[in-house]
């Protein structure tokens, strides 16, 4: 596995973790969620299961969030995410182990980027994966989740949290990133998702809910499609037998799709 620093459109440096498949069946795309980072246990599940069946798997860490890339996690956005993604690709395109269609799997804010590209270049898209994703900026408003800390958010401007996957560091994000994701929605041109596409998300999810996952599942227009619940998991795949799962529903989902 290689690390590589390349730069995206503002000049920011975006780390990637590139992983060669000897006998290249495929190419992969996968990206973390919103204060995430590519070593996340989930992420790197995402990725082994695209590996382990012939793919070459790039995966990185977005700018604006905790991991090696530029940027403060304050200034997150869907927007600046979205635009890594795309400079990302760009970047891998020119590279020798570049192929088209490739694989798009992203986890919350990274399966709402993945799938705003899928709708956007769907002819470049062998099959899509966003998992526990973001399906609108209004949908989000809306959980019970999002209601317990709203008020506070916007009229202070800042939400501070804990980072769970990395311990000690204390997460600030400002009231603005609400005001871009409502900028954004899934539904609207789901009809342009033709490719394969699988959905997973935890039974106690509370940030993107079975409920959302289940409007966007039914807004697309396919056959090939599948949404999976992983029983008692919350939005973060941490628990090792809920990685099993998702290793072997993403292991036979690709299987299918090849």
């Amino acid at each position: 596995m290689k690390k590589i620093n390349i730069q995206n459109r503002s000049g920011k440096k975006i780390v990637v973790l590139l992983d060669e498949a000897e006998k290249q069946k495929g190419l992969a795309f996968v990206m973390h969620g919103l204060g995430g980072f590519k070593e996340q246990a989930h992420v790197e599940t995402f990725a082994r299961s695209f590996k382990d069946s012939g793919f070459t798997v790039l995966r990185f860490d977005a700018t604006n969030s905790i991991g090696e890339s530029d940027g403060d996690y304050a200034d997150a956005t869907v927007t600046n995410y979205y635009a890594d993604l795309v400079d990302v690709i760009a970047w891998a395109s020119k590279q020798k182990w570049y192929q088209e269609p490739f694989a798009l799997a992203g986890h919350s804010l990274g399966g709402i980027c993945t799938a705003l590209y899928a709708e956007k270049y769907p002819e470049k898209v062998l099959m899509l994966t966003p998992i526990s994703s973001v399906v609108s900026g209004r949908l989000s408003t809306e959980t019970d989740r999002h209601k317990k800390i709203a008020k506070e958010w916007e009229e202070s401007g800042w939400h501070v949290s804990k980072s769970e996957s990395k311990q000690g560091v204390i997460k600030h994000l400002k009231w603005s990133h609400m005001e871009d994701r409502l900028k954004y929605d899934l539904l609207p041109e789901a009809g342009k998702l033709k490719m394969p596409v699988l959905l997973i998300v935890g039974g106690k999810d509370e940030g993107t809910p079975l409920a959302h996952q289940q409007i966007l599942f039914d807004a697309i227009p396919v056959d090939k499609k599948e949404l999976h619940v992983i029983k008692n998991a919350p939005h973060t795949f941490r628990d090792e037998g809920h990685l099993k799962e998702i290793y072997e529903i993403f292991s036979a989902w690709i299987q299918k799709c090849l």
